[in-house]
């Protein structure tokens, strides 16, 4: 039987445009157009994969230039070259980063080791107290095990920490070249930010140039708000939760302050609440009291955060519901690991801020 491009070619009375001859085409088409896809999912799967360090290297970048951009923009404004401006604010984060290592990075890593040594021992103990007052039985060696706190493995990783800071400045020179690289695109970044933007749109026709420059507007305006705000927050709450658990004498006062502050900021409203069950834990391994008085501690914080701190500071930042913000900061840590983590919330806010002023709201009718 002869194929149908053989019946086409020995037919030389057949119309250009019969039904035939534009079925063929649209299939070979639609064929052109599935290959083409294929071939460009190929194309970016590879590339994720193969250059996944260096594109989430560039994200950070981005983000942390979004986020010090409010800080670059105010020194412009007072007559700064852009250039200058991101590079005092650059030193000052590195200054300030390397100064707290300085007067805190031993005493630090000694409690966190210490912390991890003992972790069991916290944990037999806080266990025993709520069998002995609630007549429960939990058996503490299999909640160890549950945990992965057992002896050995918390051995383990105490002494990855008990190098102290010389172990931490060892581990640090690993990535010297990852970090000189996050540093050069986040001054770039910075710096050249209007050249950026001036580049991109002039890739795209003039109805998407402004939806672009809108775009990046709120990008700026709203997530670099947020992320600063989040950080002075974070701030704030380290170092009022920190002479709190000094003066109180909970042990390993601080690292448990740092791990309260970065979780109070990543899950806003209610991770003050989450942050400090970590301090209330090891105040009860103490006694009783101390425990409560960490409780109080963060409740009070809390109240002082949302209705003194948080409204001055966030006035012109996005707000994300805490419910949007937990599930963000989980997305980002089940596919990319803490870095996710860490980068979700921002990544969120501009998402918000985007939809936020795009969508397009009705008026509620009664049925």
């Amino acid at each position: 039987m002869p194929s149908l491009a053989y019946a086409m070619r020995v037919k030389p009375n057949q119309p250009e445009n019969s039904p035939v001859r534009i079925e063929l085409t649209k299939v070979r088409s639609a064929l052109v157009l599935i290959f083409a896809a294929v071939a460009v999912f190929l194309l970016l799967n590879w590339a994720l994969v193969t250059l996944r360090g260096l594109l989430m290297t560039i994200l950070l970048a981005w983000l942390f230039s979004v986020s010090i951009e409010p800080v670059v923009s105010y020194l412009e404004k007072r007559k700064w070259r852009r250039g200058a401006a991101t590079g005092a604010v650059m030193f000052g984060i590195v200054a300030g980063f390397a100064g707290f290592i300085a007067l805190f990075g031993q005493l630090l890593f000694t409690q966190a080791a210490s912390l991890l040594t003992t972790a069991p021992d916290i944990v037999r103990s806080v266990v025993s107290w709520i069998n002995r007052n609630f007549d429960t039985t939990i058996d503490p060696q299999q909640l160890i095990e549950s945990l992965n706190l057992t002896s050995s493995q918390a051995t383990n990783l105490a002494t990855s920490l008990a190098g102290g800071l010389v172990g931490f400045i060892s581990a640090l020179f690993g990535f010297v070249i990852n970090l000189l690289a996050f540093m050069l695109f986040l001054f770039y970044l910075s710096a050249d930010a209007p050249k950026v933007k001036r580049t991109i749109a002039q890739a795209l026709p003039p109805k998407q140039q402004e939806v672009f420059s809108r775009i990046w507007n709120i990008s700026i305006a709203k997530a670099g708000g947020f992320v600063l705000t989040r950080v002075v927050l974070a701030l704030a709450s380290f170092v009022i939760t920190a002479l709190f658990l000094l003066l109180l004498g909970v042990p390993y006062w601080l690292p448990i302050s740092l791990f309260t502050a970065v979780v109070s900021q990543f899950i806003p409203n209610i991770g003050t609440y989450i942050g400090i069950a970590l301090p209330a834990l090891v105040a009860l391994s103490e006694n009783l009291t101390l425990a409560i008085a960490v409780v109080v501690f963060g409740v009070v914080y809390q109240q002082f955060e949302n209705f003194i701190l948080a409204p001055k500071l966030a006035a012109k930042a996005l707000a994300i519901h805490p419910a949007v913000a937990f599930g963000a900061v989980l997305a980002g840590g089940t596919m990319l690991g803490a870095v996710g983590a860490f980068i979700a919330i921002p990544v969120m806010a501009i998402i918000v801020a985007i939809i936020t002023t795009y969508l397009q709201r009705y008026e509620i009718t009664e049925v």
